[in-house]
């Protein structure tokens, strides 16, 4: 199992789109594969980072997953909105391994 997370710098004026935009994610990512721990908005601090975050199993999966979100119609319709409204300033990912107990084997030297 993997964690994709996605850091993204926001248009520190336009939060509320972004938060439609994660709601939008919330039903999609789910429903083509991928196991959504969710998005997050600036709150306090910085007005401009946010993150999504999700599971999946490999990177094998990802391309698939990735396949069939470029198909589905609410993943359409928000890459459309995103590239219209504007709100993503520049969106990074990066894929983590869980490797802290109690996720992970104990191994001893």
């Amino acid at each position: 199992m993997i964690t994709c997370f996605i850091r993204y710098e926001l248009d520190p004026y336009k939060i509320g789109a972004f938060e439609e935009y994660a709601r939008n994610w919330g039903q999609a990512i789910p429903r083509c594969g991928a196991d959504l721990i969710g998005y997050f908005a600036p709150h306090e601090g910085s007005a401009t980072t946010a993150y999504g975050v999700y599971n999946i199993q490999d990177l094998a999966a990802y391309e698939a997953y990735r396949a069939r979100l470029r198909a589905d119609p609410i993943g359409q319709e928000n890459y459309a909105f995103s590239q219209r409204e504007r709100f993503i300033r520049r969106e990074d990912r990066l894929f983590l391994r869980n490797v802290s107990a109690p996720h992970a084997p104990l191994v001893r030297a």
